[in-house]
């Protein structure tokens, strides 16, 4: 059963700081496992906690908390419980893009230098996009050039919901999608629909969509049973011989 506390962040605050109360009356809605993940990363031992300023990790402490209490459409957080600067979410395929109904794994990974040097930004499911290299790094402005020290994690994940929606080709990672999505459309939307479907649409991206959900609850209108998960339940059989066909399709690219 999960219970739900009310918590006063001048309590985190005084963990966090040493022992220093820092005056604030906001009071945030917390279920029971975000309670005990924000009491873990206030302590020593995670990889990179020690690096950052208390000020900086009670910021990170308050976006995950929100995150979680009040998810953006498409996109739910999955805090580590050993590392709270390593925040990895998911995000669902936007419709009309050929990444409609995957799962996308995505993770922000803070360094010591943040909030004034931007996160690496990675995709931790296989996707065919010209902003994404082969081994899932991110290349988005957001996360270069165009970084502030006040864009939250929240603006951040948008931001690369949107890139599923309007890929750059300029800035291209993956060169041959970019290629493919300048001259010939039809086959860049193919290829990318066929990735999402054997890595944004198997039984394990379907487990980690489930972990998100407990972990971070939607708000009571999200959708956390659609008509892809459903379809997915029921074309089982399909779906695996179309990924075995697939995969070795894909072989031969």
């Amino acid at each position: 059963m999960t219970v739900t506390y009310v918590w006063d962040l001048c309590r985190l605050n005084h963990r966090l700081c040493g022992g220093a109360f820092v005056g604030t009356e906001r009071k945030i809605h917390f279920t029971s496992n975000i309670l005990e993940l924000i009491f873990k990363m206030a302590l020593p031992g995670s990889s990179n906690v020690e690096n950052l300023s208390p000020q900086v990790l009670r910021q990170v402490a308050k976006e995950v908390a929100d995150l979680c209490s009040n998810p953006p459409e498409g996109v739910k957080l999955l805090p580590s419980e050993e590392d709270i600067t390593d925040i990895q979410a998911s995000i669902e395929g936007p419709s009309g893009t050929p990444y409609a109904g995957g799962i996308f794994r995505v993770k922000l990974v803070l360094g010591k230098d943040f909030p004034r040097a931007p996160p690496k930004g990675y995709f931790l499911t296989k996707v065919f996009h010209p902003n994404v290299a082969s081994n899932g790094e991110i290349c988005v402005n957001t996360l270069k050039r165009d970084w502030k020290a006040d864009m939250g994690i929240k603006h951040l994940l948008l931001t690369i919901k949107c890139l599923l929606i309007y890929p750059n080709p300029e800035s291209a990672l993956n060169e041959e999608a970019g290629r493919l999505l300048l001259e010939q459309y039809d086959d860049y939307f193919m290829r990318a629909k066929m990735m999402t479907d054997i890595h944004a649409k198997s039984a394990r991206g379907a487990k980690e969509s489930r972990e998100v959900d407990e972990n971070c609850p939607s708000t009571s209108g999200a959708n956390t049973s659609g008509p892809v998960a459903k379809k997915h339940a029921g074309d089982k059989k399909v779906l695996d011989k179309k990924k075995r066909d697939k995969k070795r399709a894909l072989k031969r690219l």
